[in-house]
């Protein structure tokens, strides 16, 4: 005994010296943790388009991410932040690649993402499966926060957002064309997305709501140049507003070719989100002009000076709408990060990722460049206050961006 005893503490000491009792620390999360060594890095994630026609997007939110990073010198608890992220395009098969990549790095402690949200419906399964979190920028289908599967429902844990939910979106599209614009025939143009199929359906069961009279719903394909037999279709149902919710480039063809249907010359046209970037109306052309455009809107000193450090950073001016949004997002999740981790002498970080969801999910009156934010139970975060109806003038056509706000909720034109 008298040679174990001492052979014991040395031990004992070379544990404390060494950090091993910092690295030993215990999880009792109910669906694990992640335990960072001293010297590794806080690991995020990021699922954005970054490529093809909606690249615009991801880049945009990227930006929005790595400003946040830079905002806090790329430390968080004394530990480097590390950003990794894949391109989840804006399709099912891209969110669904980009999941399983990111979902097998057991060390990534959440993902902002996706953009759009066809993606965000074939990555969420495997990010919630795998016990992460992932908050949006920008994925506005109801679905995506509806718990109910009998409805179309598709809300898994571990999902958020800070983009607003398309029921806000659709209302405000539907109370601008008939209460301000005077408009009372509307026909709706989708690509099948969960994003557009979603938010035309709302924007119709508002307008007729209101009193309107929906006179076509109808469908494109994603991919689809030649939009003359949908526009034709359109013609013969007589509306006198057509709302298409598309991304580029097919609302770049469903905008042109309006011009050249017989029976359209006098229709107006609005889009939404999708095409709130500053390539539409330069692919567009003279047909952009005077279209309005439901999307994102955020004003305010903090949100100059993020501008600023756009400017100085990025370079230029952001070219869509959720780089406020991807901001907020981030600084929300590695808030959340801070406020659960569990700190060892060492600096040994062990995260639990049920308590991490839990953090995100009692998220209240934090105030974002976008608002206050108070997440449901579902994920939502958003109230829709951030949003605006926009018109596309001459302006745009030669560089300007963004194109001016003409109304949001409360303001009589």
């Amino acid at each position: 005994m008298k040679r174990i005893l001492p052979l014991l503490l040395i031990l004992s000491l070379f544990a404390i010296a060494t950090g091993v009792q910092g690295a030993q620390m215990e999880c009792t999360d109910e669906i694990g943790c992640v335990e960072i060594a001293p010297d590794d890095p806080i690991v995020i994630g990021y699922m954005l388009t970054l490529s093809g026609g909606t690249s615009f997007l991801g880049e945009d939110s990227l930006g929005g991410i790595e400003i946040a990073v830079s905002d806090r010198d790329s430390m968080l608890l004394d530990h480097d932040i590390e950003l990794i992220g894949e391109d989840s395009l804006c399709s099912a098969e891209g969110g669904q690649t980009a999941a399983q990549k990111l979902a097998a790095n057991d060390q990534l402690l959440g993902v902002v993402g996706t953009n759009c949200s066809s993606s965000a419906t074939a990555a969420l399964p495997i990010i919630s499966t795998a016990g992460m979190v992932m908050i949006s920028p920008s994925n506005t289908a109801p679905s995506l926060t509806n718990d109910d599967t009998a409805s179309g429902g598709v809300w898994q844990p571990g999902y958020y957002r800070t983009a607003h939910n398309d029921l806000f979106q659709g209302a405000i599209a539907a109370e601008f064309a008939f209460n301000e614009l005077g408009l009372t025939k509307l026909a709706t143009i989708h690509d099948g997305s969960p994003y557009a199929e979603g938010l035309q359906a709302v924007m119709a069961d508002t307008f007729t709501e209101l009193g309107g009279e929906v006179v076509f719903q109808g469908a494109i394909n994603v991919g689809d140049t030649d939009m003359s037999a949908i526009l034709t279709e359109v013609a013969a149902a007589g509306p006198e507003v057509i709302y298409f919710p598309v991304f580029e480039p097919e609302g770049d063809f469903i905008a042109a070719q309006t011009a050249d249907t017989p029976g359209l010359e006098d229709a107006v046209l609005m889009g939404a989100d999708g095409l709130l970037s500053d390539s539409f109306p330069e692919a567009t052309g003279e047909a952009a002009v005077g279209m309005y455009l439901s999307g994102p809107s955020v004003t305010g000193d903090e949100y100059t000076a993020f501008l600023d450090k756009w400017a100085e950073e990025i370079g230029g001016v952001p070219p869509s709408g959720y780089h406020a949004h991807a901001y907020d997002a981030t600084n929300i999740l590695l808030d959340a990060i801070e406020s659960v981790a569990e700190v060892g002498e060492d600096g040994t970080i062990v995260v639990g990722r049920q308590a991490l969801r839990d953090a995100l999910t009692a998220t209240a009156d934090y105030a974002g460049l976008t608002g206050s934010l108070t997440c449901n139970a579902t994920g939502d975060c958003a109230t829709g206050e951030a949003l605006a109806i926009f018109q596309i003038t001459e302006a745009e056509l030669e560089g300007n961006w963004p194109p001016p706000v003409v109304w949001s909720p409360g303001q009589d034109m």
